[in-house]
């Protein structure tokens, strides 16, 4: 059973898991405002780009696949420390490839760890997250995927500054990668140990095999392949904003890279807010309500980010694109959550839908611009978006959801 938090430790607990959120955007973010760079670095096309994601986005899924197992192994706790110092290695190991070494092999090598670290890591913090929500008894999941925005405003920032001043990757990177690294360890510290979260009890040996049966029951509920449905065309927005958003900007409009840098960075300030105040909103209107018309929000700008004239509608066009797509997959969280006594396998289970759609899809994106170009292959993503907006009443609250006590 788990142990009841005094107020201090739970507030411990909270503050850790948005550092967490936040540290995940970083180092996303960090790789993204720099692919343009990375790519003249070692010399390659978009295609090559494209493959680069691919591998990526391969070990993100194995992570996100094998994220309940690695809770049912060690916990939450414990995974998300083991993987916070994956990925922030993987973010020092491309900077070196990209820069110092001009690898492809290593560049491959840090995306690896880098992808399996944040795909595994994000099963376990959305199920630290929503048990915080449903301990407040109310709407705070989309502040916490709002840090990952933050986290993302950051690293964009980070990385206009870091091109701006001509500063190479590799450096950028280890500096990105050691805050990463010291967060982890501090959050270790201040995350409770939990029974819901599959965390061993001290002295306990788990059993492993009853812990894997409830990691993966919700594999079986028709409802979480149609919350899977509304998060997907979400996911495949964000992801692909975050991979390919500066590239459009610096090789389909033909401005510079900081600009792309710098329309990554508005995309994820509409992104931000609306994850930081949109809270209420939901509780007022109701989730289906705010799904539909952020979808409407998330299609208008992509379309305006393709077909705009010139940059400052560009930047209107991703800004639309960051609000529009910002409460797709913390309200689908937020849904399989729903059911406070199955809220870890069900979260698991729509993170990892969201996940393979948020990192595997940009690859997919790159490989098909090679042939339609850039800017024609972001239609996909307007298409999917609509597909979320109409599939969103999979989101609606279970009447026998029971309600959690407010913090």
């Amino acid at each position: 059973m788990d142990t009841a938090l005094t107020r201090s430790q739970f507030v411990r607990w909270r503050a850790a898991i948005f550092a967490i959120f936040l540290a995940s955007g970083l180092s996303v973010a960090t790789w993204a405002s720099r692919v343009p760079d990375i790519a003249a670095s070692l010399g390659i096309d978009r295609a090559q780009i494209g493959l680069l994601l691919l591998g990526m986005g391969i070990s993100s899924i194995v992570g996100i696949s094998t994220g309940p197992l690695v809770m049912a192994r060690t916990g939450a706790r414990l995974g998300m420390l083991v993987m916070m110092l994956s990925f922030g290695a993987g973010v020092c190991l491309i900077g070196l490839g990209a820069d110092l070494f001009g690898s492809v092999p290593l560049v491959v090598l840090g995306m690896v760890l880098f992808g399996y670290g944040n795909g595994s890591v994000d099963v376990m913090m959305n199920v630290e997250a929503t048990a915080i929500e449903q301990q407040m008894g109310r709407t705070i999941l989309p502040v916490f995927h709002a840090f990952f925005s933050f986290g993302t405003v950051l690293g964009a920032g980070a990385g206009v500054l870091a091109a701006s001043l001509g500063m190479i990757v590799a450096v950028h990177a280890g500096i990105i990668s050691a805050a990463i690294i010291a967060a982890a360890i501090v959050c270790f510290f201040q995350v409770p140990v939990r029974e819901a979260a599959l965390d061993p009890e001290p002295d306990v040996k788990p059993r492993f095999g009853a812990r894997v049966h409830t990691a993966l029951e919700a594999w079986r509920e028709p409802r979480t392949y149609a919350l899977g449905v509304v998060m997907l065309g979400m996911s495949f927005a964000e992801g692909g904003a975050n991979d390919w958003i500066a590239l459009g900007v610096v090789q389909g409009h033909h401005q510079e890279s900081g600009m792309g840098a710098l329309a990554l960075a508005v995309f994820s300030v509409g992104m931000t807010v609306v994850r930081l105040f949109g809270g209420p909103l939901v509780d007022r209107f109701g989730r289906v309500a705010v799904l539909r018309v952020l979808a409407v929000a998330a299609a208008s700008g992509i379309l305006l980010f393709i077909l705009s004239p010139n940059l400052p509608l560009v930047l209107i066009g991703a800004a639309l694109w960051g609000i529009g797509a910002s409460l797709g997959f913390p309200l689908g969280m937020s849904a399989a959550a729903d059911d406070p006594a199955k809220a870890a396998a069900r979260v698991s289970a729509a993170a990892t839908i969201g996940y393979i759609a948020f990192l595997g899809g940009p690859p997919v994106l790159g490989v098909i611009s090679e042939h339609i170009g850039l800017l024609n292959t972001l239609f996909i993503l307007v298409a999917l978006v609509v597909l979320s907006g109409l599939f969103s009443s999979a989101a609606k609250p279970l009447k026998m959801a029971e309600k959690a006590p407010t913090a």
